[in-house]
C-alpha cells in the first residue's frame, strides 16, 4: 500500500525508466541526507526494482539505502540483489542484522549466497542459523554444484494420499506463507517416497470429502539430486512446469526446483555458451561489474594464446609458398578475403549445430544427416560467393587466371568450413565435452590454415606455376 506522503510515481513508463528515475531521485535524497524522503520514495516500489536501484547506487550509498527498508522488505529485497552487493552489505552490517536477514532467506537463495562468500564467513553464519535453517542449508551445500540438489529448495508442501481434500486445503492455508510455491502439491507415503502430484486448481475443484489419492496424478515427472541443472531447465521448459520435484536415490522427495530458479539457470548457461563461443573464459554474469582489469584480461588471454599459436601455422604455410606469391603478387591481396569468408561460414555452421544440440533438436545419432545438410548448404554458398568473387577479382586485377583461382578456392574453403563447423561439435559431444568449446575463433583458426594452403595450391594448378 502506498504511503500518503510518498511522491507519486509516473505511469506509462517502462520498468527500466522507472528504475532510472527512482535511482536518480534516491541518490539525490541520500546526498541531501533526507532519509525520510528516501524511505517514502521506496514505499510503492517493487522489491525486485528496489534491488536493481540499490545495485546501481554508489557503493557508499548502498548500505544506507538498504537500511531504510523494513525488516520484511529487507529480507525480500536482499534475495534479489547481485551477489557482490550482498557481500558488501554483509561486511557493512552488524552481525545480528546479517543473521536476521540470512536466516529468513529461502534455503536455495541462501545456498547460492554462501557459494559466493569466503569459507570463514560461511562457517560463522551457518553456526548461527536456527537448527531448521542450518539443516536445510547444509543439505543443499552437500550436493555438487550445478545439480538439481544444489538448485532446489526444501520449502514445499507434501500431502498424504489418505488425507481428505478439506484436510489438504487446511494444510495448504497453514503452510502457504512459509513455502516456495503452493501451486504444485506433492504426495508422499510414510517413507517420504514420491507417489503423486496435485495442482492447486485440482484441489480447489475437487469435492471436499474425496481423498487426495482419488484426485492426484500418479504419473509424476521428476529429477534426481544429481541431475545436471541444464537438464532440469530443459524438463521444466518442455513440460511447462512451474516447479519440478527432486528425489534422492531411494525415490524420497527432498525438494523442488521452481521456474524462477530455472530462468536463472538458462541465463547462466546461455552466458557461458556465449562466452565460450567468443573465446572468453566464463567469469559469471557480472562482467561489467568487475573493476579488476587484470581479471578481465585473464578471462580472455587463454584462448587468445591458443589462437595465436594456431595462427602461426598460417604464417608457416605462406612462408613455404613464398615463391608463388612472388611470381603473382596479386594473390596475396585475396588471402584475407578467403580466410575471413571461410571462418564466417564455419562459425555459422557450428553455431546452428551447437544450438541444436543444446536444445535437443539434433543428436549425435543424426550427425551424418546434419553434416550432409550443412555440407550441401556450404556448397551452395560456395557457388554463390565464388561466382561473385570471380567477377570482383577480375574487375580489380583484370586477370582471369587469378579470378578463377580465387573463386575455386572460395568454393573449396566454404565446403571445408561447413564440414568442420558442423562435424566438430558432434565430435566434442561424443567425447563428453561441451560442444561450445569448438568455438568460432577455434574453427576460424583451423579454416585459416587449411584455407591458405588450399588457395595457394589451387593457384599453382590454375596458373601452372
Amino acid at each position: 500500500m502506498q504511503d500518503r506522503n510518498s511522491p507519486p510515481l509516473p505511469a506509462n513508463i517502462s520498468r527500466q525508466e522507472l528504475r532510472q528515475l527512482v535511482r536518480s531521485q534516491l541518490q539525490a535524497l541520500l546526498e541531501q541526507e533526507d532519509l525520510r524522503g528516501a524511505k517514502a520514495l521506496l514505499v510503492p516500489v517493487q522489491p525486485v526494482d528496489i534491488a536493481a536501484v540499490i545495485t546501481e547506487l554508489p557503493a557508499t550509498k548502498q548500505a544506507i539505502a538498504f537500511r531504510l527498508l523494513s525488516k520484511n522488505e529487507a529480507i525480500e529485497v536482499y534475495e534479489y540483489l547481485d551477489s557482490h552487493v550482498q557481500q558488501v552489505l554483509i561486511e557493512e552490517f552488524k552481525q545480528q542484522d546479517v543473521l536476521d536477514i540470512v536466516d529468513k532467506m529461502s534455503p536455495d537463495d541462501r545456498a547460492r549466497l554462501f557459494d559466493e562468500l569466503p569459507a570463514k564467513v560461511v562457517r560463522r553464519l551457518l553456526n548461527q542459523l536456527s537448527p531448521t535453517e542450518r539443516q536445510a542449508t547444509t543439505l543443499l551445500l552437500g550436493y555438487k554444484p550445478d545439480t538439481a540438489g544444489r538448485l532446489m529448495t526444501t520449502e514445499y508442501i507434501a500431502l498424504k494420499e489418505n488425507s481428505t481434500v478439506a484436510q489438504a486445503l487446511e494444510r495448504v492455508r497453514r503452510l502457504a506463507d512459509v513455502t516456495e510455491t503452493i501451486y504444485y502439491l506433492y504426495i508422499t507415503d510414510e517413507s517420504r517416497r514420491l507417489t503423486g502430484v496435485l495442482t492447486l486448481r485440482s484441489l480447489l475443484t475437487a469435492p471436499s470429502q474425496q481423498t487426495v489419492g482419488e484426485v492426484m496424478q500418479r504419473e509424476v515427472v521428476f529429477v534426481h539430486t544429481d541431475t545436471d541443472q541444464e537438464e532440469v531447465a530443459r524438463i521444466v521448459q518442455e513440460y511447462d512446469f512451474g516447479a519440478v520435484p527432486v528425489v534422492d536415490t531411494e525415490q524420497r522427495l527432498v525438494g523442488i526446483v521452481t521456474v524462477d530458479d530455472v530462468l536463472d539457470v538458462i541465463e547462466q548457461e546461455t552466458t557461458e555458451d556465449i562466452y565460450t563461443l567468443g573465446g572468453v573464459e566464463s567469469g559469471g554474469d557480472k562482467y561489467f561489474q568487475t573493476t579488476n582489469l587484470f581479471k578481465i584480461a585473464r578471462m580472455r588471454v587463454k584462448w587468445l594464446f591458443v589462437l595465436l599459436f594456431a595462427n602461426t601455422a598460417t604464417s608457416a604455410v605462406i612462408a613455404n609458398q613464398e615463391e608463388i606469391i612472388e611470381q603473382v603478387v596479386t594473390l596475396a591481396a585475396f588471402i584475407p578475403l578467403l580466410i575471413d569468408a571461410g571462418g564466417n561460414v564455419g562459425a555459422q555452421s557450428s553455431t546452428v549445430v551447437i544450438r541444436g544440440l543444446n536444445l535437443r533438436e539434433v543428436s549425435v545419432k543424426k550427425a551424418l544427416s546434419v553434416i550432409t545438410r550443412e555440407t550441401l548448404v556450404g556448397v551452395l554458398l560456395g557457388v554463390m560467393l565464388g561466382l561473385a568473387v570471380i567477377l570482383w577479382a577480375y574487375f580489380l586485377e583484370n586477370n582471369w587466371g587469378v579470378a578463377i583461382a580465387v573463386g575455386i578456392s572460395l568454393l573449396a574453403i566454404t565446403f571445408l568450413a561447413s564440414v568442420s563447423g558442423s562435424a566438430l561439435p558432434f565430435l566434442f559431444s561424443k567425447l563428453g565435452l561441451d560442444p561450445a568449446l569448438m568455438s568460432a575463433p577455434f574453427i576460424t583458426s583451423v579454416v585459416d590454415v587449411l584455407g591458405v594452403l588450399i588457395y595457394l595450391w589451387v593457384a599453382r594448378m590454375v596458373l601452372q606455376l
